[in-house]
C-alpha cells in the first residue's frame, strides 16, 4: 500500500512537474532562435540599400541540398537587386571562415544563435539588422519571391 501511495505520489510529482514547461514546437524553437539575436544592428555598410538573404549551409545536410537549386534561381533572378550571403557550416574550417566572414558583415550574432540551424534562410532587412522572414528547408520559390520583393519594395520607400 506504502509503495503504490509513494509511486502514486512520485507519478503525480512528476506530470505536474512536466505540464508545467511548454512543448518545444517549431514555432516555439522558432521564436527562441529569432529571440537569440540579442539586438540587431545594421549590417555591414556594403550590404546597405538590398534585403540580404542568408544561407545556413552545409555539405552534408540533406535539406540544404534539397533547397540549393531554389536558392540559385534565387540568386539569378534577384541579381544586383539582393544580396546572397552562404554561410557555410559543414565542418571546423568552414566555420571558422563562416564567423570570420559573418564577423566583417555584422552577422556575428545572426550565427551564433542559428549555425547549428542548417537548411535555414533568412531575409535580414540591412538598415536594421532584423530578420524579416524566416524559412527552413523550404524550397518554394515563390514564398522567398514574395518575402523579397516585398523588402526591395519597402526600401525603395
Amino acid at each position: 500500500m506504502n509503495s503504490l501511495l509513494l509511486s502514486t505520489l512520485g507519478l503525480v510529482t512528476v506530470l505536474g512537474v512536466t505540464a508545467a514547461v511548454p512543448p518545444l514546437t517549431p514555432v516555439t524553437l522558432a521564436r527562441e532562435v529569432i529571440l537569440a539575436q540579442n539586438s540587431p544592428r545594421p549590417l555591414a555598410k556594403e550590404l546597405q540599400g538590398k534585403p540580404v538573404v542568408v544561407d545556413i549551409y552545409a555539405s552534408w545536410c540533406p535539406g540544404c541540398k534539397n533547397i540549393a537549386p531554389t536558392l540559385s534561381r534565387l540568386e539569378q533572378q534577384y541579381a544586383g537587386k539582393a544580396n546572397f550571403i552562404k554561410l557555410d557550416v559543414s565542418d571546423r574550417k568552414t566555420t571558422e571562415a563562416a564567423e570570420e566572414k559573418a564577423r566583417k558583415l555584422g552577422l556575428s550574432e545572426f550565427l551564433k544563435a542559428n549555425k547549428s540551424q542548417t537548411s535555414m534562410v533568412a531575409i535580414i532587412d540591412p538598415a536594421t539588422g532584423e530578420i524579416i522572414k524566416q524559412f527552413r528547408n523550404n524550397p518554394n520559390l515563390k514564398d522567398y519571391t514574395m518575402v523579397i520583393d516585398g523588402a526591395i519594395s519597402s526600401m525603395k520607400k
